[in-house]
């Protein structure tokens, strides 16, 4: 069949497409490109698009937003790792479900397939706990708070921690244990891989996961740690700040939404509103979410609202993308994409220097 694709008066602007038969062997990147066409697939198309733009640009600062547990549905070992060990991701937000989550595996507990239809009366009899169509042994979670409990009391006794850091000091600490006890614990732990990248792992509500839990159940030991949370505000907007300040840009990329996506958006505000900083926003909003925006959920926020809070550059505004649909189809989606398309880029290793990027904000706050 000829290509009848031709441009002329009012569509001459216009790119067409020429729709093409699926074969057999298709990559990844090759599916996507040639055959996501339109509504959300293209969504798709131009996300995985503007995030290999971002992965090949070293001056980009990529932070990235993870909501729920999506850990536990296998993201972190198909998308997160892969995107944290090719330099592709500098710092982190997450819930502390998802960090709680994280270390199962590493003490011999697994997810397993089970059934969104469930009697949940009789799951629990048997020891089973159930996120929606995933299992987890409730002996699972047992192992996990006495792990979380052990590991920082041994932390504190070695002074590798102390009392009001921010969550990222604690959860690079508890990676760095886990790559102590096993070398190849970043190939499946998301914490082990912060702390062998030195990518800044940041929770937006410690006290509403496992390991907040846990924090607080030490003070019957009289063992007191507590995270002191205005230095992961100051630790995340300096990232950002100092990605503008050598001349460079800030991207976000949100899994799902809730609190994290507003902890990394916030840094923003934070510069401009509050420290008298003069920003004008992030410059690259990339975000994959199910939530609709009508119903005023922080989730379903749309990027040209983050823009009447200063969050995102409003001359950025066109090239922003939100893929409504289901994380845990697109972002191994995305990652595949990406590494299919770009070389591994140059760590910034945020956690290592962020003492310093820390004082600069504040000295430049001061100014």
């Amino acid at each position: 069949m000829q290509n009848k694709c031709k441009k002329s008066g009012a569509i001459s602007s216009y790119n067409c497409f020429s729709p093409k038969n699926q074969s057999a062997g298709l990559s990844i990147k090759n599916l996507i490109d040639n055959h996501f066409i339109a509504y959300n697939a293209r969504q798709l198309a131009d996300a995985c698009k503007l995030v290999s733009r971002i992965a090949n640009d070293r001056n980009i600062t990529v932070g990235l937003s993870i909501s729920g547990a999506l850990i536990p549905a296998g993201v972190g070992y198909s998308s997160i790792i892969p995107l944290m060990k090719h330099g592709f991701v500098d710092w982190i937000v997450s819930t502390g479900a998802n960090l709680y989550h994280d270390m199962h595996h590493f003490l011999g507990h697994e997810m397993y397939r089970g059934n969104h239809v469930s009697d949940d009366s009789l799951l629990h009899k048997d020891g089973i706990v159930r996120i929606y169509d995933l299992y987890l042994e409730s002996q699972a979670l047992y192992d996990t708070d006495k792990f979380i409990r052990e590991s920082i009391k041994k932390l504190i006794g070695r002074k590798s921690l102390k009392n009001g850091q921010s969550s990222s000091d604690l959860h690079y600490q508890l990676g760095a244990y886990m790559l102590e006890m096993d070398d190849g614990a970043d190939e499946y732990s998301v914490l082990a891989a912060g702390a062998k990248y030195q990518i800044p792992i940041h929770c937006s509500a410690p006290a509403d996961s496992g390991i907040g839990m846990n924090l607080a159940a030490l003070i019957k030991e009289n063992v007191f740690f507590s995270i002191d949370q205005n230095y992961d505000v100051l630790e995340t907007a300096s990232y950002v700040h100092n990605a503008k300040k050598e001349g460079g840009s800030s991207a976000v990329v949100i899994l799902g939404g809730g609190s994290p996506k507003n902890f990394l958006l916030q840094t923003e505000p934070f510069i401009n509103e509050v420290l008298g900083i003069k920003d004008v926003g992030h410059d690259y909003f990339i975000q994959f979410t199910d939530a609709r925006p009508d119903t005023g959920g922080l989730s379903g926020a749309t990027p040209s609202e983050a823009v009447s809070w200063g969050k995102i550059d409003p001359n950025k505004l066109p090239g922003t993308i939100v893929c409504y649909g289901d994380c845990t189809v697109y972002a191994p989606l995305v990652t595949q994409y990406v590494m299919d398309s770009c070389a591994p880029r140059e760590m910034k290793n945020l956690y290592q220097s962020k003492g310093q990027i820390v004082k600069n904000l504040l000295d430049d706050a001061k100014s």
